[in-house]
């Protein structure tokens, strides 16, 4: 059987030519509560929106790993990281100085096994638990909703 996951909708590019979107790898963290799984999200560091972590590509890391870091630095976390996309979702970087940049963003899992009180961005962001159907309601990118809606950690074992 064939597990399909959210349609994708359409990459915004703004107006910016395919060579300039940009990859990054995303950490969809979890934990499991009285049997259901709970999502971390954190906030954004300048509009204080609710996100997930995500960064660049990083040397000598799968994409999965790199996820991990940035969760580690955004948010804490120290666990498992799971080797399977859950799917992906486009956003628009903004930068201080300089043009947004068109992004996309691909999601692996993470399970939680602990947060850390002392971490790199702590002070710069607020981190919260979520069931998966809020968390998909606090994020603003559709498809990153969808992610989040959908997600059956249960899947992670096939």
């Amino acid at each position: 059987m064939v597990v399909q996951g959210p349609k994708q909708l359409p990459i915004l590019r703004a107006g910016a030519p395919k060579s300039m979107v940009r990859s990054q790898f995303a950490a969809l963290c979890f934990r499991m509560r009285k049997g259901e799984p709970e999502i971390l999200l954190i906030t954004s560091r300048t509009a204080q929106r609710w996100i997930v972590p995500k960064g660049w590509p990083m040397a000598q890391k799968t994409p999965a790993q790199a996820a991990l870091q940035e969760a580690w630095e955004e948010a804490g976390v120290r666990g498992e990281a799971y080797e399977r996309c859950l799917g992906l979702f486009s956003y628009t970087k903004a930068f201080e100085k300089g043009a947004p940049l068109p992004c996309v963003a691909l999601v692996y899992p993470v399970l939680v096994r602990e947060l850390a009180k002392s971490y790199p961005e702590k002070g710069q962001r607020r981190r919260k638990w979520f069931r998966p159907k809020k968390a998909a309601s606090r994020v603003s990118e559709p498809e990153l909703k969808k992610i989040l809606k959908t997600f059956d950690p249960r899947l992670l074992q096939s």
